[in-house]
């Protein structure tokens, strides 16, 4: 069977000129941007962005080792990042990590990226896991927006950016990811929700993408190509991104442009609204 280079089953490494950097003026070290699931992947990728267009990021996971190494990726491609440990499932841990980054300056921008992934039916699935994966990928987001707004009320105009992942599975619903499709269209609803009173200053927004080159997604792909009696090409090719028509991965610094530019004021009337950058795999058939 043919299988995917070595390489292809890593996570991309992110060079400088992949890195979308904006001329805004409110892209500056003083203003803070929360980054949470900064560890590995997207959240990676964009806290590495986000440091290489001048702001001051605090960059949350769980894994204190990944988190350490982005910081020092951050501080690579030029820009800052200052790691902070938590669960995101502990109230005082989230609260924890918003009081440090007041301290680091002012909080402008939090994005929502922390989350997990299980697959079950709705008739099987683990109560234990339903629970964990709503406080960590909805209620967190919630609260974490919860605390930030008033911090963001505070900068000089009073305006603010609250970003969160998303993906395609907030526009449609597939079979055995029950809990992930609730959550990810719960996303968009506080985004909507956010925008909504918000005032004009302070928006809120989502990314919605297929399959990207994670340790999450990556990682399934030997085992699929086991189960299935298929190439690991055929694993990406025709299970992944088989609905999609570029039938390669989203590499997560393409992820984090996104980001990026819903931040900035090239995004202003990014209000409420979602990226959708999926490959056609939503709109097209």
């Amino acid at each position: 069977m043919e299988t995917l280079k070595p390489s292809d089953l890593e996570e991309p490494a992110i060079a400088p000129e992949e890195i979308l950097t904006v001329a805004d003026p409110h892209f500056r070290s003083e203003h803070v941007c929360i980054v949470t699931g900064a560890g590995t992947g997207i959240g990676r990728a964009t806290a590495i962005a986000a440091a290489a267009n001048h702001l001051t990021v605090v960059g949350v996971d769980i894994n204190a080792e990944q988190g350490k190494r982005t910081a020092e990726l951050a501080a690579k491609a030029g820009g800052k990042m200052i790691f902070h440990q938590a669960d995101l499932t502990d109230d005082r841990q989230i609260e924890a990590a918003v009081a440090e980054a007041a301290t680091a300056g002012r909080i402008r921008y939090l994005i929502n990226i922390a989350g997990i992934q299980h697959i079950d039916p709705v008739d099987k699935f683990p109560m234990a896991k339903y629970d964990l994966m709503q406080r960590l990928m909805l209620r967190a987001p919630f609260y974490l927006s919860q605390l930030a707004i008033p911090h963001m009320r505070k900068t000089e105009d009073g305006g603010g950016v609250i970003a969160h992942m998303a993906s395609i599975h907030a526009h449609i619903c597939t079979a055995n990811k029950p809990v992930y499709n609730i959550t990810k269209f719960g996303l968009r609803a506080l985004a909507q929700s956010i925008s909504a009173e918000g005032q004009g200053r302070i928006r809120s927004f989502t990314v919605s993408t297929g399959f990207v080159r994670t340790p999450l997604a990556l990682g399934q792909i030997p085992a699929q190509a086991q189960q299935r009696g298929i190439s690991q090409q055929a694993v990406v090719e025709q299970v992944m991104m088989g609905k999609s028509r570029i039938k390669t991965m989203m590499k997560p610094i393409e992820v984090a442009n996104l980001f990026i530019f819903g931040l900035s004021d090239h995004g202003r009337y990014l209000v409420g609204g979602d990226l959708l950058f999926d490959g056609g795999m939503v709109l097209t058939y």
